[in-house]
């Protein structure tokens, strides 16, 4: 099914001239070396552009004759036609005559005798090479790019002078042989592809490298690979256990390593997810933007994609115009040099329109000034892991949040327990607003799957009529911090950095000392009137509940959380945007914080 989804997304592409037809692949070259029509070195272009602090090749549509095209083995009789690394057009290294009589083999096999100046030109040059190397010397000593040339990774090409095309490879004769020419197969690599249903074709017997998966080795790696006996069968060796044809093969590599390439590449912790629908719409290319943290010089980057998905899965624009078009989404993980499938997600636009819109709902909670109106999953993710830090998000947790949003489902329990643990480790922070936003999402998503009478939906701002005693024990707990800090301005350490955790987990042991300090602090401060209104606001909290309670389960450590988190934002609250309309998101301003 992958697969397959993947061949349609190539033959798509294709009949748009948006990707590299069958014979080339989409690749980079470095340097072109001119030569004149006998195949002496006259001169060296360098087509590298200045991106960011690197040079990067000129992207080409290059020749491809075999698997090799990125990524060559250790024979060194490999080479690609008309264009190649440094190693294997100069000839470099200890395999440095076999990598260019490879070179001249594979203009031989594909080429043949032509009449093509250009191509006899090429030839020739290598045909030089090969006899004497001081005929390299003008790229070996030249005084600018010897050194990249000389590191043989950079990836070269060839001109030649007085000729109809700027590159050899772009002469007709070499897209005519790519068209035309067809390898002798053994009977024993035809069979019937698994994608298609081909019979009697000729099956890859290793598959295109895949590149671009963060974490995975740089030169790529493979989905089907079969490189030890354990893993075959029936006496077939490699990719012929899984036949598919080297057409096919090509075509989802292809797609594939073009999507990856692409802005519809999501990276999640260390899943690399990819989406894309059977036909064009707007979904699929706004996908990631839903999801990925906007650049730092323009934070509202991703806010009006997202309003306006809120806005048309209201009014039934994706139903209406493409919702029935099916968006696949795939997520992949390094794995030694294979490559892990880790999220295969399958349904129509205006299903995964109406999921994202929820996750979106879910997050929606009261927040301070500067916080972005949407959270990214890596902002997400990063404030729940371990110091904060990207490195420390656990793999399992993000690939379970990111099914979940796809799938409609309840949020993983991993994601409340991770919140919990950072909440109790980050002493100076506690609760953000972020963590917040976690904590009232997974709660609100498990009641809705699992309806309990002693529980109620979380809102954004502070509930009142809540039925939770967590809840209300963070609540309580958030004013008696107020009241302290009123009551010692300038405090290193308040009850929040000492007693949160405890206060928690087992409020028995806290609150009523909590209580009992709270006296003392509210005879420090001058106003009555603020002290009238602490005393009312406790006894309206107190009044909720009985007693303390021994312990709270996970759901109530959760609970506490928000409802600590509500009661602050109240606390810093003008009264005045209390007559929004519930479904706006309250914000504050510095100076009422202050």
């Amino acid at each position: 099914m992958i697969l397959l989804a993947l061949k349609e997304y190539y033959d798509r592409k294709a009949t748009l001239g948006e990707i590299a037809a069958d014979g080339w692949i989409g690749g980079g070259i470095d340097f072109l070396l001119e030569l004149d029509q006998n195949g002496r070195l006259c001169n060296i272009a360098d087509l590298r552009e200045d991106i960011g602090k690197k040079k990067q090749p000129r992207l080409f549509q290059l020749p491809n004759i075999g698997n090799q095209a990125l990524k060559h083995s250790n024979s060194g009789t490999d080479a690609n036609l008309l264009w190649d690394n440094a190693k294997f057009v100069l000839g470099l290294g200890s395999k440095g005559d076999l990598h260019l009589q490879s070179m001249i083999d594979a203009i031989d096999q594909w080429l043949g005798l032509t009449n093509d100046v250009g191509v006899a030109a090429v030839r020739a040059f290598l045909q030089h090479g090969l006899i004497d190397r001081s005929h390299f010397k003008l790229a070996l000593e030249h005084p600018e790019y010897a050194e990249p040339l000389g590191i043989g990774s950079v990836r070269v090409s060839f001109r030649v002078m007085d000729t109809p095309y700027s590159i050899v490879f772009e002469s007709p004769v070499v897209a005519a042989a790519l068209e035309n020419k067809e390898e002798r197969t053994e009977p024993s690599a035809l069979a019937t592809c698994l994608i298609t249903g081909e019979r009697d074709v000729e099956v890859a017997a290793t598959h295109p490298v895949i590149k671009g998966v963060k974490g995975a080795q740089s030169s790529g790696a493979s989905i089907v690979s079969f490189n030890a006996e354990v893993f075959t069968s029936y006496g077939k060796k490699q990719s012929l256990n899984a036949p598919v044809s080297k057409k096919v093969a090509s075509q989802y590599t292809k797609a594939l390593n073009l999507l990856l390439e692409s802005k519809q590449r999501l990276t999640v912790g260390d899943m690399s997810i990819v989406c894309w629908a059977e036909k064009e719409c707007d979904l699929e290319s706004e996908f990631s933007a839903f999801f990925e943290e906007s650049p730092k010089d323009n934070p509202d980057a991703g806010t009006e994609q997202i309003k306006a998905l809120l806005q048309a899965v209201h009014s039934g624009a994706y139903a209406e115009n493409n919702g029935s078009t099916r968006l696949y989404i795939l997520g992949l993980s390094p794995n030694m040099a294979r490559i892990s499938i880790r999220l295969w997600q399958v349904a129509t636009v205006s299903e995964f329109a109406s999921r994202i819109r929820e996750y979106f709902d879910d997050f929606a909670i009261i927040k301070p000034a500067g916080e972005p109106n949407y959270y990214s999953i890596w902002r997400i993710l990063v404030n729940i892991a371990v110091q904060d830090k990207s490195e420390n998000i656990p793999p399992n947790v993000a690939g379970e949040f990111m099914r979940s949003i796809l799938e409609g489902t309840p949020y993983p329990q991993t994601l409340l327990q991770a919140a919990l643990r950072r909440i109790r480790s980050d002493t100076e922070y506690r609760v953000k607003p972020v963590r917040a936003a976690v904590i009232k999402a997974y709660l609100n998503r498990y009641l809705r799957f699992y309806p309990n009478q002693s529980y109620k939906e979380v809102g954004q701002a502070l509930d009142d009529h809540q039925t939770s005693i967590g809840y209300h024990l963070g609540s309580l707990f958030a004013v008696l911090e107020k009241i302290q800090e009123e009551a010692n301005p300038g405090l290193n350490t308040t009850i929040r950095e000492r007693f949160y955790g405890a206060a928690s987990t087992t409020p028995v042991t806290v609150f009523p000392n909590l209580m009992r300090l709270k006296n003392h602090h509210l005879t420090k401060l001058d106003r009555k009137g603020r002290v009238i209104n602490f005393e009312k606001l406790l006894a309206e909290i107190v009044g909720k509940f009985n007693k303390f309670p021994a312990h709270l389960n996970l759901l109530e450590q959760g609970l506490f959380a928000i409802g600590y988190y509500h009661q602050r934002q109240d606390l810093f609250t003008s009264r005045k945007s209390e007559e929004l309309p519930s479904s706006e998101i309250k914000t504050i301003t510095k100076e009422e914080e202050a």
